[in-house]
This record gives C-alpha cells, structure tokens and sequence, in this order.
C-alpha cells in the first residue's frame, strides 16, 4: 500500500510542477503581448504625427514631392502590416529612414526650421521616437526571457505540449539604420 502514496505523491508533484510550468509560461506570454501593445500605441501616435509633418513640409518645399510620398508610402507600409510580423519591422525600418531624410531635407529650408508647428512637431516626433526606442528595447527584453522559457529543457517540453511558439524580436534593419541620411537636389 506505500507505494500507491509513493506514485500518488510523484503524480502530484508532476502535476505541480505541469501547472507551475504552464502559468509561468502564460505570465510570460502575455507579458510579451502587453510590451508589443505598448510599442504599437507609439507607433500609432507616430502615423498620426508624420501626415502633419508632410502637411507642414509641403507648403515650404514644393518642388520635394519625391521625398514626401515616399514618407507617406512608408508610413502607409508600416501601418498596413500584420502586427508583430516582419513585414511591420520592415515598415517601420523604412519609415525610420524616410523621416529622417525629410528633417534632413529641412535643413535646406530655414523659413522651415524656422517655423514655430515644424519646430512643435519635430519635437514631439523626437520625443516619440525616444519612446519606441524604449518601448522596443523593453519587448525585446521581455520576449527574450518568454523565448529562453519556451526553448528551455524542461520548461520546452510543456510549452511544446501546449504549443507556445518563440516570438520575433523587432529588430532594426543594421543598414538603413547606420547610412548617413542623404538628401540631393
């Protein structure tokens, strides 16, 4: 008879051990989601800012309707993509890049940089851009330990069994990020 209370005291740590497991992994999941939440109401805040920057840019640099639809392109670009895909990544890569080739451009225009809405929007894209910046580093942060969790031995064995998949990274494109932003005329 003791060693039913032996298998019984062995299935009850095991099951234990499962839910701990498995509610870890959870926790971890979802503090993944809520880091990509948190990036993605910046991202949003910055689609919404970039037409009113073109808007203003537009009245003052006419003839750099070029480098302006290639702005909204991007934007448009990133904010159609699947969230959390690399597709997104690669949208907001470019839409990066694009924006700083049309402050690049402002620089050819002094009433421009002159200008009181140019100088307010500028610096609230700046402080946007300092808050993905942040926001990323904390999902990436944050999807790194989900993604060791789920890759691990043991803990791999029950986010396999429930089917936690590893998650990508939002990673900045190394080339557009590093070129020197170039504006010609």
């Amino acid at each position: 008879m003791w060693w039913l209370w032996i298998i019984l005291g062995v299935l009850a740590v095991v099951a234990i051990w499962v839910l701990g497991t498995y509610n870890s992994l959870i926790v971890s999941r979802t503090g993944a989601e809520e880091a990509f939440s948190t990036m993605d109401v910046y991202l949003k805040k910055r689609y919404d800012l970039v037409p009113n920057i073109v808007q203003t840019v537009k009245g003052y640099a006419k003839h750099e309707a070029d480098t302006l639809e290639k702005v909204i392109k991007a934007r448009n670009m990133a904010m159609n993509a699947t969230a959390g895909s690399a597709e997104q990544a690669k949208g907001e890569n470019a839409l990066t890049g694009t924006i700083k080739s049309l402050f690049a451009l402002s620089e050819s225009y002094p009433e421009l940089k002159s200008n009181q809405n140019f100088i307010e929007l500028q610096n609230q894209l700046n402080q946007l851009e300092i808050d993905i910046a942040n926001s990323r580093k904390y999902y990436n942060g944050v999807v790194k330990e989900y993604n060791i969790k789920v890759q691990t031995v043991p803990t791999n064995i029950i986010a396999n069994f429930f089917k936690f998949a590893k998650k990508e990274m939002f990673v900045v494109d190394e080339t557009a990020e590093r070129k020197n932003v170039s504006v010609e005329f």
